[in-house]
């Protein structure tokens, strides 16, 4: 039974839908200070937050059991994603969920922002009739900047090009027939700056995007242009943007999100050209329901099938695509079991090529499933698929995927070359049909080997009786062959014995089989 604690206030269907999943079972508990969190978090497989729950690396570390993690709602500050990949949990969000409300918010916004409708609310509860004081500016005809053109900014984009907008936009990771296609032109960021009436940000937060919007970006901006702030606190430098509009460069900003939240920058929000809510871009009845409802099927689909998805630590797998590429993780995390425990030295560096069918498929979670195969035997700590990558980046371990057009002997095949401080070696598996696994090549070796249970690798001279030896040692000693794989190097007078046995060999025996004529090394393998 996997457990499930809701720490935030959310839609009542998360804990229908979890309790109704089978071998669930689901508990709510809101309002937790840290160290009640912390008291009971051992005893929980999944946790699901919105906002307020700060699921720090304390926490984590006290998260005995815990594999996921999951955000109603798109962002994740709130959560230490690198202690929980280092732990190995996989944290989810649902960042479609709330796309339209949230860029809703920001066409709102601007809207106010223009009218003065907040400044002009306030008064007249005040009991003042200032018709002439809250005089606006029309936005239709001019020309909005949008930064970050990913799916709230497409929305607001959508919008404004509505409200009849001329709508151009900066985002390095979409292309300009794409943003065609949506009514925008693609422009560079100095463009942006220098021809647009309103400026609206919806980048994510990351280190080449925090104080993006700073005193040498607002000098680059038409005199009198509005800021509108709906994306990540920090983003926008607040010292900045209060400069900008005290000397009447920026005209006026509509501002949700801050650098610290709840805000105490009063300076900034005290002027009369800003208005402001509590970030709100997400707080509607309708996105929260669907955030809520999506990380509950989240959760339960992670429990229920493996599938990982809104993943922002692991590659992202749905249902049908993690049905067909299974065979190839399979393969993957076992030629990676197999290579590591061949291996002499320090891992070094790790090269990845794959061909054929295989690369129809997004490989990334392949790669994952290949580092985590070859940690595993030699580490002593867990290696699982989300904490893999963080282990090898750890230990300076480079991983390099190539993806090759060339014609091979198998129609999808995964090779791997590993460096260590001491050698070089390779391995390479191949998907016979559609899920028999083989490893065909060691070293210079083609071979046909099924990578499971006990195996030894034994490294020997071509000459006779070597075989014959090995079942005769092995037999004597009560160890049954299931199956046998030879291969030789004529011309070196090598050969390689992969065998298959129904039980472990015990280490006396390994001496045994060591110390035969020919035999240069046995290693005893654990698929």
């Amino acid at each position: 039974m996997k457990r499930v604690l809701v720490s935030d206030s959310m839609a009542s269907e998360v804990a229908e839908i979890l309790g109704n999943a089978p071998g669930i079972k689901v508990d709510v508990k809101t309002g937790m200070k840290p160290d009640e969190l912390k008291a009971i978090i051992k005893d929980y497989d999944a946790l699901i937050v919105r906002s307020a729950t700060k699921v720090t690396a304390e926490i984590i570390e006290a998260a005995a059991k815990l594999s996921a993690i999951g955000r109603a709602g798109a962002g994740v500050d709130n959560i230490d994603i690198p202690a929980a990949s280092k732990r190995g949990i996989v944290v989810m969000n649902t960042p479609g969920g709330n796309t339209v409300t949230a860029g809703e918010h920001a066409i709102a916004m601007m809207v106010s922002l223009a009218r003065k409708i907040p400044q002009a609310t306030a008064s007249m509860k005040a009991g003042l009739w200032e018709k002439s004081k809250f005089m606006g500016n029309e936005y239709s005809n001019k020309t909005l900047g949008v930064i970050g053109l990913g799916r709230v900014g497409a929305v607001v984009a959508d919008r404004a090009i509505g409200l009849k907008m001329n709508v151009i936009a900066h985002d390095p990771f979409i292309s300009p027939e794409v943003a065609e296609k949506m009514g925008v032109k693609m422009v560079s960021m100095d463009e942006l700056y220098a021809h647009s009436d309103f400026i609206t940000v919806h980048s994510p937060l990351a280190k080449e995007t925090r104080n993006l919007l700073n005193e040498e970006s607002f000098a680059k901006m038409k005199k009198g242009v509005f800021l509108i702030h709906c994306a990540r606190g920090g983003i926008v430098n607040e010292k900045a943007l209060y400069d900008a509009l005290k000397s009447g460069k920026v005209a006026g900003a509509a501002i949700d999100v801050f650098e610290e939240e709840p805000t105490k920058n009063m300076d900034l929000i005290g002027l009369d050209n800003v208005i402001c809510t509590p970030h709100l871009g997400a707080s509607t009845d309708e996105a929260q329901t669907n955030v809520a409802i999506a990380i509950a099927h989240q959760i339960a689909a992670y429990f229920a099938t493996g599938e990982i998805k809104g993943a922002v630590n692991f590659p992202s797998v749905s249902a049908d695509v993690m049905a067909m590429i299974r065979p190839y993780l399979d393969l993957a995390e076992k030629l990676g079991t197999f290579q590591a425990q061949l291996l002499t030295g320090a891992i070094q560096e790790v090269t990845i090529e794959y061909s054929g069918e295989i690369l129809n498929h997004n490989v990334a979670p392949i790669t994952i499933s290949l580092v985590k195969g070859l940690l595993d035997p030699i580490l002593t700590e867990t290696v699982n698929y989300i904490n893999a990558p963080v282990i090898a980046r750890e230990r300076g371990i480079k991983i390099v995927e190539v993806k090759s057009t060339e014609t091979k002997d198998y129609t999808n095949m995964i090779a791997l070359t590993v460096k260590t401080s001491k050698e070089s070696s390779q391995t390479a598996g191949a998907v016979f049909g559609k899920k028999d696994l083989r490893i065909v090549r060691v070293n210079e070796f083609s071979v046909e080997i099924v990578p499971e249970g006990y195996m030894l690798a034994v490294s020997n001279d071509d000459m006779p009786g070597v075989i014959g030896n090995l079942g005769t040692t092995l037999g004597k000693n009560k160890v049954n062959i299931a199956r046998l794989h030879l291969s030789r190097d004529a011309q070196a007078k090598k050969a390689l014995v992969v065998l298959n046995t129904d039980s472990p060999v015990a280490s006396d025996v390994l001496d045994k089989l060591r110390k035969l004529p020919h035999v240069v090394s046995v290693t005893p393998i654990k698929m």
